[in-house]
């Protein structure tokens, strides 16, 4: 809850029309603040047959354990959810989260890894 509410403030602040790493610089910002334990832009190779084949860059990993993700666009779509369920199932974390900055506010999504659920 608390990572969300960061993104309420942030959206807030800042109002809608920005670019995605405008608001994520405001986010890590909230989190410097607030004394949470980050890292961003998380580096994640994307393999094939042992090979890799691509990377991906987590948006935050907070406090080892959760990747949130933030999104600009009307409404989290298909593939912002195959991207974080592709992130949990490499990095084996248990939730992420999408934060969704519109121009009605703020939509969150929390999303369990389904590899985790047995």
């Amino acid at each position: 809850y608390r990572l969300v509410g960061l993104s309420y403030k942030v959206h807030n602040s800042l109002g809608y029309g920005h670019q995605e790493k405008v608001y994520q610089g405001a986010y890590e910002q909230e989190l410097i603040i607030n004394n949470i334990v980050y890292k961003r832009e998380v580096y994640v190779p994307l393999e094939y047959n042992n090979t890799t084949i691509g990377k991906g860059f987590l948006d935050f990993l907070i406090d080892e354990k959760v990747i949130v993700e933030l999104k600009v666009a009307p409404t989290i779509i298909p593939i912002h959810l195959r991207q974080v369920l592709e992130y949990l199932r490499i990095t084996n974390h248990e939730l992420a989260i999408i934060l969704l900055f519109h121009k009605k506010g703020v939509y969150s999504k929390r999303i369990l890894n389904p590899h985790k659920l047995h």
